[in-house]
């Protein structure tokens, strides 16, 4: 039986530019550029878990605001499914805790970068890349 894998993820846009962090070369999807986020913990609601991840990696904290889009992606082992939810950074500063690295990108340069397969419709959608 197929896993299925519930995920947030975080939208936080500064101009005309948008946050986005970079997984690490020893994780799946190796050095791909994606909205940063996490799984949900069991008994963890989804608004809980994506400011535990953006805490946890990088070591800011943001206002969750509303789901913005859902994505699903079957994987080959395993089915994911995506919250996106628009956030605002309300203290610090985002750096690379736990992920290779961390930028501000131009909107209109994110569709260029490598992304995971998930995140890909989710560019196109929201930024027409």
């Amino acid at each position: 039986m197929r896993s299925r894998v519930l995920v947030v993820a975080a939208l936080i846009r500064q101009g005309d530019t948008v946050l986005l962090s970079q997984r690490r070369a020893d994780q799946a999807q190796p050095l791909c550029w994606e909205f940063p986020g996490g799984k949900i913990e069991a008994g963890e609601s989804p608004e809980v878990a994506l400011a535990r991840e953006i805490q946890e990696e990088l070591g800011c904290e943001v206002a969750v605001g509303r789901v913005v889009d859902v994505a699903f992606h079957a994987y080959d082992d395993f089915d994911l499914y995506m919250l996106l939810y628009a956030c605002e950074i309300i203290s610090g500063q985002p750096v690379a805790v736990q992920v290779a690295d961390v930028r501000w990108v131009p909107i209109a340069g994110v569709s260029a970068l490598p992304l995971p397969p998930a995140d890909v419709p989710l560019v196109a959608r929201l930024f027409g890349g």
